[in-house]
């Protein structure tokens, strides 16, 4: 099992190198600490699912399911929040054309920036850039920039459900496995023209059938790590 996880992790790095060589891409590295050898993924042949934040939890009983495609339509911080949860058991995690996702937020979510790597602009080899993204990270996080053909998309799917990799979109995807849509969020804590934003409250919506109530802001998977990210990009 160790030699597994290990290349499990190998495999994530590879995979990786491969996007930033395509797009010459970015990758967020942490300024303390030694991050040579990355933690690694322990991967088995049951695909245990990933964990969602417990709001979410009475939408997704089942967890975020490995080797499936999840459209989250809605808030970045519910975006966010997924992430950071699916990735609390030291999985690797990759955003692909979402430029406009911000890491201040990323972090104070709980998404660990060591294990993040960032596509911001694929262009026309976005289909290439997700392929070899699947075959070794365990989350995929797809945003508006990473729009696909239908067939191409189909065709990631497949590839996602033989490699165990959870793919997670914030546009409509054909033939998704669960579609979450929230609703705008109702704010409290301010008043006219004065105080700050305290909690929020939003509903959000599975298969436009089963419903949930959810209180903001979602709780973090563990301690967040407060450092300064430094972005580096790929030569």
């Amino acid at each position: 099992m160790v030699a597994v996880a290990v290349d499990r992790a190998l495999r994530a790095r590879a995979a990786l190198a491969d996007a930033e060589a395509r797009t010459g891409a970015r990758r967020v590295l942490l300024v303390a600490g030694d991050h040579h050898t990355p933690p690694s993924t322990l991967v088995t042949d049951e695909r245990p699912p990933l964990p969602v934040p417990p709001p979410l939890a009475p939408l997704m009983p089942e967890g975020l399911r490995r080797g499936a495609v999840t459209t989250v339509l809605g808030p970045t911080w519910l975006v966010l929040g997924m992430l950071a949860h699916a990735m609390a058991d030291g999985a690797w995690a990759a955003v692909v054309g979402h430029p406009d996702l911000g890491l201040l937020a990323a972090a104070r979510a709980g998404v660990p920036l060591d294990r993040l790597g960032l596509v911001p602009t694929p262009g026309d080899r976005t289909a290439q850039v997700l392929g070899a993204l699947a075959d070794g990270m365990g989350v995929v996080l797809v945003g508006p920039r990473a729009a696909l053909p239908e067939a191409d998309a189909r065709r990631i799917t497949a590839r996602v459900r033989d490699r165990g990799t959870a793919v997670i979109t914030t546009v409509a995807w054909p033939g998704a496995h669960v579609v979450l849509a929230a609703s705008p969020t109702r704010w409290s804590g301010v008043g006219t023209g004065t105080g700050r934003v305290r909690s929020g409250q939003t509903t959000v919506v599975r298969d436009r059938r089963t419903t949930a109530l959810v209180d903001l802001p979602l709780p973090t998977p563990g301690p967040v790590e407060h450092c300064q990210p430094r972005l580096r990009r790929a030569g």
